[in-house]
């Protein structure tokens, strides 16, 4: 038996999504870096985005499996539903490769998309956990939902009545997750979190210091381990985040090499928020009052979907006129000095890690928001859709790492404020706010690193996994 044979395989079953791929491959790497286990990947996906195939490209060390399920989208369906449709039709194909893997992997990872290959994985002898590549606070909510009557749920969907999490801050409905905006609440949220509860474990891209007193609740608390998800351990497991590519060589890495310490704040929507043309160019003026210098992620305007760039990461660039027609008369000329416009996409990690950057105006998915804080940068918190209320209002009333924009069309006026408040030297407030993000980056850095809590809860993961290799391999030998 070779090295290579005698580790034990893990396999990850990622859904379609930059935001879902960037955590999974960090976890993949990180089993087999530090953990001494061998990974292989399945990455669903309709078609692949150009950010999403640069990604791959870089992963040697983890073996891809593409899962090119054929189906058919409706192009009115919002992204949830998108994603469900191609989950589900990728199931056979999953099955497949997973009853052909010799040896057959001690575990199958998936993400909240996937819950419903836990029992894909059980059915072939294998663990199965998920990793929640979300907040703490929203897989409280999650594991929470099975035990709330149908008078709770109502009073929040109908009479926006606070959800109530025992141990937890209170969900308020204007932070709800959007699938309680909806009338089909249940059938994609209320399915993926009762089958939390068939889980072996559940992987959070968390860490102790982040959310203290939730990991608490969803560890101690038997209202939330109650029925369904009783007994299911948790591993607080980051944060996972994108490393930066030594030596890249990018337009906008030698514009910010230009700049002061600290001085730039840097403007994106992720890898598929979108705002209407009548929302960017207030949010230009408001750039441009603001008087900071600034690099800005742009898309051309979507007025009808915030997520309308969901599937598309990366691919657009290029095919529009550009300076831009929709930004306000004469911005590009005026703030040529102090501003610098990137179409479509923009090397994020690199970007926040660099020493000129200060702010981060972010649409608040998770990831973005863990990249801001192990980077030490600020936010102005803009959430769009899923759970990025959530994420803004935890961040911004609980964590304290930045200030948050008003519902609605965020005027321009407002946006210089928030900008300001994050970025000026003078401010007391957002002084404040930029000495606890940095010390929760320091924070971040000893949870990742070995002996850390983060690093022990993800070895104890693979040991499980390890263990439960050789007690398979025993059963067999005995039964030989």
């Amino acid at each position: 038996m070779t090295a290579q044979e005698s580790k034990t395989n893990v396999a990850l079953l990622v859904s379609p999504g930059i935001g879902h791929l960037i955590p999974f491959l960090e976890l993949a790497h990180r089993l087999v870096h530090y953990h001494n286990l061998q990974a292989t990947l399945f990455v669903v996906c309709s078609s692949t985005s150009a950010a999403e195939s640069h990604l791959l490209q870089k992963s040697s060390a983890v073996n891809i499996v593409p899962l090119r399920p054929t189906v058919s989208l409706d192009p009115n369906a919002n992204f949830i539903d998108k994603i469900k449709a191609i989950m589900s039709a990728s199931s056979p194909l999953l099955r497949r490769s997973l009853s052909a893997a010799q040896p057959l992997p001690a575990a199958l990872i998936v993400d909240l998309f996937g819950t419903w290959a836990l029992a894909i994985a059980h059915e072939l002898g294998m663990l199965g956990f998920v990793f929640m590549t979300t907040s703490a606070w929203f897989l409280s909510l999650a594991m929470f939902f099975p035990t709330m009557d149908k008078q709770m749920i109502d009073d929040h969907v109908y009479s926006h009545e606070p959800l109530r999490i025992p141990g937890c801050s209170p969900v308020r409905f204007e932070n709800t997750v959007s699938v309680f905006e909806e009338d089909d609440y249940e059938g994609f949220f209320g399915i993926m979190a009762r089958e939390l509860g068939t889980a072996d474990g559940i992987l959070s891209n968390t860490w102790q210091d982040l959310e203290p007193t939730t990991i608490k609740a969803l560890t101690e608390i038997e209202t939330l381990t109650y029925g369904k998800v009783k007994g299911v351990p948790i591993y607080p497991i980051g944060p996972l985040t994108k490393c930066c590519e030594p030596n890249l060589e990018s337009e906008v890495l030698k514009w910010l090499d230009r700049q002061p310490d600290e001085s730039v704040i840097y403007v994106s929507f992720g890898s598929g928020g979108t705002l209407s043309e009548e929302q960017i160019k207030e949010l230009a003026w408001g750039l441009e009052l603001s008087q900071q210098r600034f690099v800005w992620v742009i898309r051309p305007p979507v007025d009808t979907d915030s997520s309308g760039t969901f599937f598309t990461a990366g691919n657009e660039s290029g095919d529009h006129k550009w300076p831009p027609e929709y930004l306000p008369e004469g911005f590009v000329n005026r703030t040529k000095e102090v501003g610098l416009l990137v179409p479509i996409w923009g090397p994020q990690a690199e970007i926040l890690s660099h020493r000129s950057v200060r702010g981060f105006l972010t649409h608040t998915g998770w990831n973005s928001s863990l990249e801001s804080i192990v980077n030490g940068v600020a936010m102005v918190t803009w959430p769009l859709y899923a759970a990025q209320k959530m994420n803004a209002a935890e961040l911004t009333e609980e964590v304290g790492v930045g200030v948050r924009v008003s519902e609605g069309l965020v005027s321009r006026e407002e946006i210089e404020s928030k900008v300001r408040k994050i970025m000026a030297e003078e401010d007391e407030e957002g002084r404040e706010i930029r000495e606890r993000v940095k010390a929760l980056k320091r924070s971040g850095e000893r949870a990742a690193a070995k002996g850390g809590s983060s690093y022990n809860s993800l070895a104890e993961v693979a040991a499980e996994c390890d263990i439960f290799r050789r007690q398979t391999q025993l059963r067999r030998a005995a039964a030989a």
